[in-house]
């Protein structure tokens, strides 16, 4: 029996799939299957439920699972200390992010990474929120930055920030010279929203539910950069997180204003897959979010 059959076996339980086992260790699911039998021959009893919409440890399933999660993070620790060995941070670290995200929150984590390690590589792909839970559970990212962080089967969420919402107006808006705004104000204005399915869009939808308001959406457009060109071009409101505007108010295409009724936040979070051993790389740049996160609070 060797340390690869284990990690499979945990990669089912934990994803609840052998087609994502497979993808995780880069083998056939037919391969994923027959580690499985050989196990459950080694045993001599089930070790997994299989049904038509998940896979699910049988008792003696569950007992190896937790056992195979501790020899595992035992292995990942001695080579994590074989590799403490090596004298500098250097590698590459990938990164799917959500564009609103990605864009606005990662320039200070580049600069310190540049001046702490400057020989790790942040690799940023944004992505849709879906894709980027996919990435970090299939291994196609190290680290996932998403907004309204959701718990998901194989994943590890570790808040980041919280960053503050603010109504964005054009200019010569009417609202424009308030001081502040209130949220029935903006419930009565043409709204550009985010996408539908978008966390952002359910929680800025929720926000203004809470209050017994509705929004009045006339657009809705699949990211940040766009619903600002068109609050810009006068076509409505916005709500959008204060970072993703400063650019815009320092140059005076768009106005943000506080809500009238106190803050609202849109919650950030970092995903990690769970068990997964971080690369020093990796594990520098975590670290940096980590740092950035405090140090703002």
């Amino acid at each position: 029996m060797q340390l690869e059959s284990l990690k499979m076996f945990v990669d089912v339980v934990e994803t609840g799939s052998f087609s994502r086992a497979a993808q995780l260790n880069h083998v056939t699911q037919s391969a994923v299957s027959q580690q499985i039998r050989a196990l459950e021959t080694r045993y001599e009893q089930r070790l997994l439920s299989r049904s038509a919409r998940q896979v699910t440890p049988t008792p003696a399933g569950e007992r190896l699972f937790r056992g195979c999660k501790e020899i595992l993070a035992r292995f990942a620790e001695v080579e994590g200390e074989i590799r403490e060995q090596a004298a500098d941070v250097s590698g590459t670290c990938n990164v799917s992010a959500i564009y609103s995200v990605g864009l606005h929150e990662l320039s200070n984590v580049q600069r310190e990474l540049l001046r702490a390690h400057p020989k790790v590589n942040l690799r940023l792909n944004y992505r849709r929120s879906d894709q980027v839970y996919d990435d970090v559970i299939l291994g196609a990212a190290d680290l996932g930055l998403v907004a309204y962080p959701q718990q998901r089967a194989g994943v590890d969420i570790i808040p980041f920030r919280e960053d503050k919402l603010a109504v964005v107006l054009p200019p010569n808006h009417a609202l424009a010279s308030k001081a502040k705004v209130a949220l029935s104000a903006v419930a009565g204005l043409p709204f550009i929203a985010f996408d539908r399915e978008a966390p952002s869009r359910k929680g800025i939808d929720k926000l203004f539910r809470d209050k017994g308001l509705e929004l009045n959406v006339t657009m809705e457009l699949d990211n940040v950069e766009t619903i600002k060109r068109a609050v810009e071009l006068g076509l409505g409101v916005s709500v959008l997180p204060q970072p993703t505007v400063y650019q815009e108010v320092s140059q005076g295409s768009v106005v943000a204003k506080p809500f009238a009724e106190g803050s609202f936040t849109r919650p950030i979070g970092i995903l990690v897959r769970k068990g997964k051993y971080l690369s020093r790389a990796s594990q520098a740049v975590l670290d940096t979010f980590k740092k950035l996160a405090t140090a703002d609070e």
